[in-house]
């Protein structure tokens, strides 16, 4: 069984890399959104058009990401969500709901110091972890 497991939330770590390496040898296909953050920012502009206006220079990279985001949650068997500490990761939480909304199986990663913030995210999800180790070893048990 090849599980494909789409990997969401905060840009700014190497949490996938720990993910994929952790992962290696297991039938799993992993896919998330560009993490190069100017390149996700800019890619509105940079392919309809330059705007003067910083909101639909926003909005036009918001819809060509949404464009990814949302392809890849409803082609996945496992979504993982991670919440950084730097920053509110709103499109996160954002994708998480999309996620439940679809059915799909939810895991979510966070520090302890988010427990309360994220509580309505984390009852909504089938795992709540603090590490990749972790959300690697739930990928061992799916797939044993």
């Amino acid at each position: 069984m090849t599980l494909k497991v789409y990997l969401s939330g905060e840009i700014h770590s190497n949490w996938r890399d720990d993910i994929q390496q952790g992962a290696k040898g297991l039938d799993v296909v992993f896919s998330g959104p560009v993490t190069d953050h100017a390149a996700s920012d800019d890619c509105g502009v940079n392919i309809l058009g330059a705007e003067s206006n910083k909101f639909w220079h926003d909005n036009k990279g918001a819809k060509m990401n949404a464009i990814r985001t949302r392809k890849g949650i409803e082609d996945a068997d496992i979504v993982v969500v991670r919440f950084g500490e730097k920053y509110k990761q709103w499109n996160a939480a954002f994708d998480a709901g999309y996620a439940a909304a679809l059915g799909k199986s939810l895991i979510i990663m966070h520090g302890a110091d988010h427990q309360h913030a994220l509580k309505e995210v984390d009852a909504a999800a089938l795992a709540v972890t603090e590490t990749p180790a972790q959300v690697v070893d739930i990928l061992k048990y799916v797939l044993s």
